[in-house]
C-alpha cells in the first residue's frame, strides 16, 4: 500500500503535469482537448513514475500522442523540478489508460440491454391482449 506521502506527490504530479501540458507545450500535432492525465503512480523511492494518459482519437492519433509525450520527457521534468519541492524529480513513463473508453463501452452494451428488454416486454404485451 502505497504512504500518504507518496499519494500526495502522485495527486501534486498529475495537476502539475495537466497545468504544463496546457499551458506549456507549444507543439502544434498536439492537441490538449482530447488528452487527459488520468493517474500516477510513483515508485517509493520517488526515481520513477508512470503517468496514465487517456487520449480520444484513433489509434493512430493515440500513439502519435504518445510519441509526443514521450519526446517531451525531459522538457515535462524539467518543469515539474521547478514546482515539486521533493529531493528528486521522478522519471516519467506514460501509458495508455483506456478505462474511459471501456467504461463507454459497457454503458453502451448496457444500454442495448435495457433497450432490447423494453421491445421484448412490449412484444409479450401484445402476444397476451391477442
Amino acid at each position: 500500500m502505497a504512504s500518504h506521502r507518496i499519494e500526495k506527490i502522485n495527486g501534486q504530479i498529475q495537476r502539475e503535469l495537466s497545468l504544463i501540458i496546457q499551458q506549456k507545450m507549444k507543439d502544434s500535432r498536439f492537441n490538449r482537448d482530447t488528452l487527459s492525465i488520468t493517474h500516477v503512480k510513483a515508485a517509493p523511492d520517488l526515481k520513477t513514475a508512470t503517468v496514465y494518459v487517456s487520449i480520444f482519437g484513433t489509434s493512430e492519433e493515440k500513439e502519435e500522442v504518445l510519441g509526443l509525450l514521450d519526446n517531451a520527457k525531459g522538457f515535462l521534468r524539467a518543469n515539474l523540478g521547478k514546482v515539486l519541492k521533493v529531493h528528486s524529480i521522478p522519471a516519467l513513463t506514460f501509458k495508455l489508460d483506456d478505462s474511459v473508453e471501456y467504461g463507454m463501452h459497457i454503458d453502451s452494451i448496457l444500454a442495448s440491454l435495457k433497450k432490447n428488454k423494453g421491445a421484448s416486454e412490449d412484444e409479450e404485451g401484445t402476444d397476451r391482449d391477442s
